[in-house]
């Protein structure tokens, strides 16, 4: 693809942090002055690159990986003070804010002010691009909207619990729900317009400071989201809405019961048939957040593991072909996007030969790099220029919490191969990603900052505290930027 091409023809280096892991006031970060602050973080550390997670509305469990749609982000990110300045929302006190539902139903509650403020002191001007936003994002907009409405209305269950006639979209019955709850659907509406406004500026001004946004995009999606629920034909459901088939991996040396996410699949035969039109708009919108882009599990565009869905486990399901090669050449003649390929597991000969038909780069983890012999693929001597290297990822361990639990031969074998000491963690490995020939080398915030293994981002396998963590300015160690800018102008990435 021309676009990724060029993106990773230059050598860069950037930092991977989730735009909720920011400080701030509210219970999680957002897109106010703390987020520009970063930016010039990153470029006072001679970096160009600002890695994050997907920003898609999460459900309760806060994982931005079973988000409730595919094109809408996650309004718990909208700046409120920017809304104070705005004449929109009056200035308040902040009360205790005790855990994240708290600051959560404290932000929705603001926001819901915010709109009242609007529609009785925003310009002309504000009022006709709120206007042409939901003209312009209508394709999935007004499905959202509603959507999230209805779960409010329902008292947050699952699409396919409501009843009948609104599960099966009939036209009756979604016609006096438009009405009943329009209300609540302008509120949706508006908190987009609000997340996506204030979102340019901030795109905008990491473009002027010479930082790329990079953004992540799982392969599949939430069976509870809006996209599934307005456009069925395009998944494996029954008459229901219940998926027949769900996703996952299959038994490996991590799991013996291999991994049951639960996601529906796909169906590739009606996406196909109508010029996977899905997927265009899908990255249509993911460029208008970011420069460049993560497809996460890539293996699943070659085969994905289709698991029963009355099976409690993965272990009963099989590998079923999709068309991936006709996706990216679909893509490859409308997507502008820089596409990055997550590549990591057991990864079979026609994956590698999707990924490089298409010239997509990988990914390699120094943390995966020393559990075996010198062919593993993850350490630094085994790189090619066209991958993205990493020290860890949002599921890994802290590099320095990650070393910690090594076995000590483990912990000897790294320090030798990095001509380095137990001591010099995780600077030694920090300083391996920028010296990789990786043309692009992430490092996450937690190892910028040397955290221990209780400020992780994620624990996979587990369903409480994760997606939760943030850091302080403070935490940052004394001469971090000038260690960073001197490691990026030294290898070629400032």
């Amino acid at each position: 693809m021309n676009a990724t091409v060029e993106f990773f023809k230059k050598r860069r280096a950037g930092v991977l942090l989730h735009p909720t892991s920011l400080p701030g006031r509210y219970g999680n970060g957002d897109l106010g002055k703390e987020a520009y602050h970063f930016i010039d973080f990153l470029v006072n550390c001679g970096l160009s690159v600002w890695q994050m997670l997907p920003l898609g509305p999460p459900h309760a469990d806060l994982s931005p990986y079973q988000c409730q749609s595919v094109h809408a982000a996650n309004p718990a990110l909208i700046c409120l003070d920017s809304l104070v300045e705005k004449g929109w929302l009056n200035a308040f006190h902040l009360p205790e804010l005790s855990c994240v539902q708290d600051a959560l139903s404290y932000r929705y509650a603001r926001l819901k002010e915010a709109r009242v403020g609007f529609n009785l002191h925003a310009s002309q001007t504000d009022k006709a691009d709120f206007k042409t936003f939901i003209e312009k994002n209508a394709f999935w907009l007004n499905d959202y909207a509603l959507f999230r409405a209805l779960k409010t209305n329902s008292h947050n269950k699952a699409w396919w619990d409501w009843e009948a006639g609104l599960r099966d979209r009939k036209p009756q019955a979604l016609r006096k729900a438009q009405k009943q709850l329009a209300e609540s659907i302008e509120q949706h509406q508006f908190e987009q317009f609000i997340f996506f406004s204030q979102w340019q500026k901030l795109k905008n001004y990491a473009h002027q400071k010479g930082v790329s946004l990079f953004g992540d995009m799982p392969i599949f999606v939430a069976g509870d989201s809006a996209d599934v629920w307005a456009q069925r034909e395009n998944f494996l459901l029954d008459k229901k809405g219940q998926p027949t088939v769900v996703a996952g991996v299959p038994p490996d040396y991590f799991s013996a019961t291999g991994q049951r996410w639960g996601n529906p699949h796909y169906n590739w035969e009606v996406m196909q048939a109508d010029g996977f039109s899905w997927w265009i708009k899908r990255l249509e919108t993911a460029q208008v957040l970011f420069d460049v882009i993560r497809i996460d599990h890539f293996r699943g565009f070659e085969a994905c593991w289709m698991i029963p869905a009355s099976e409690p486990v993965a272990i009963k399901g099989e590998w079923v072909k999709v068309p991936g090669l006709a996706l990216f050449e679909k893509l490859e003649q409308v997507n502008t996007l820089p596409l990055v390929a997550e590549d990591l597991g057991v990864i079979t000969e026609p994956v590698i030969e999707l990924r490089d038909r298409f010239g997509l780069p990988g990914m390699k983890i120094l943390q995966f790099a020393f559990d075996s012999g010198s062919d593993n693929p993850y350490l630094p001597h085994n790189h090619v220029p066209n991958c993205v290297v990493y020290t860890g990822t949002h599921d890994n361990n802290t590099t320095l919490g990650w070393f910690k639990e090594l076995p000590v031969a483990t912990q000897q074998y790294m320090c030798e191969y990095l001509h380095t000491t137990p001591y010099e963690v995780p600077w030694n490995l920090i300083e391996a990603a920028f010296a990789s020939v990786a043309r692009l080398a992430i490092i996450p915030m937690q190892d910028v900052l040397t955290a221990d293994a209780n400020q992780r981002m994620n624990t996979p396998g587990t369903a409480e505290g994760n997606w939760q963590w943030r850091f302080n300015w403070s935490q940052l160690p004394v001469g971090v930027s000038e260690k960073l800018k001197h490691w990026a102008t030294f290898y070629e990435r400032i």
